[in-house]
């Protein structure tokens, strides 16, 4: 996001938040590992309809430390402080950010709740055995091993061979560009330990009121999309789609292009059926 005539940029509580498009306000909230940046070909794709609201999380980029009592709150916290601020009334939330959009909704009435893949666990649906692991080697400065570790216990790669996940933790910790990612991993600890803090039956989020739409792809693991009809039915206003051929990277890398349709059309219908609601009144 370097082109200064697009994006504008703004602190908000500490956080940056990086803005692009015009139309009703759209707050996205990176995942795990994410960058603001990362977003976009999503920002762009919704651009024309939306003015997009790019939060760079907590220990991320131009934005303020974590802090030691980090919680999942620390981050809902400064997504209401963004709503706030720019008026915005609908959050899209991917993985990490998924979960941090579901607690938004928990606390706020939005327009729209959009989340794919949220880290959300219910009754030990999200297996965290290798958290212990991966924060050792990561303490130990031992990077390469601590990604293999991730990659391995996430299974959010098509194999789990050790000796080709070792090679690819290999490039994203010393390779090209590669600092931007070793500077994130020590935010995964606390992250990973949340989604496990908060297992539960996933009763608390029948609290959400929102219109909510939740995302998966045929080709992520179970464990991330076998939530989401389970959330459907325990969230009073919400349905589930499973989009053929995308895996859990669609939002930032792999089909940007093809979650931003999902997203238009979802709040269009949106409003469609807003306006048809008054007209029956």
């Amino acid at each position: 996001m370097q082109d200064a005539d697009v994006w504008r940029r703004q602190l908000v509580s500490g956080v940056q938040v990086l803005t692009t498009g015009t139309g009703p306000g759209l707050v996205v909230v990176p995942g795990n590992n994410r960058r603001a940046h990362h977003y976009e070909a999503l920002a762009r794709g919704l651009s024309g309809a939306h003015t997009v609201h790019v939060i760079e999380r907590r220990g991320r980029g131009a934005s303020a430390a974590r802090g030691p009592a980090y919680s999942v709150e620390t981050d809902v916290d400064d997504v209401l402080a963004v709503l706030e601020q720019t008026g915005a009334r609908v959050v899209f939330g991917h993985s990490y950010g998924g979960l941090v959009a579901l607690h938004v909704g928990l606390r706020r009435q939005l327009d729209a709740l959009i989340a794919y893949e949220p880290g959300v666990s219910i009754d030990g649906s999200f297996d965290g055995s290798w958290l212990g692991g991966f924060t050792r080697q990561l303490d130990a400065g031992r990077r390469v091993a601590a990604m293999t570790t991730f990659l391995k216990g996430t299974d959010l790669l098509p194999f789990r061979a050790v000796p080709l996940l070792w090679a690819i933790s290999l490039l994203l910790v010393r390779g090209p560009g590669s600092r931007e990612t070793r500077d994130m991993m020590p935010t995964t600890p606390g992250e990973i330990a949340e989604i496990l803090r908060l297992d539960s039956d996933g009763s608390r989020y029948a609290g959400i009121a929102s219109r909510t739409l939740l995302l998966g792809g045929a080709r992520s693991p179970a464990y991330l999309t076998g939530v989401l009809p389970r959330l459907a039915t325990i969230m009073p206003n919400a349905e589930f789609r499973i989009l053929p051929d995308l895996d859990h990277n669609a939002p930032d890398e792999n089909a940007p292009d093809t979650i931003a349709q999902e997203l238009r059309l979802h709040l269009v219908r949106g409003e469609r059926h807003h306006h048809e609601t008054l007209h029956d009144r």
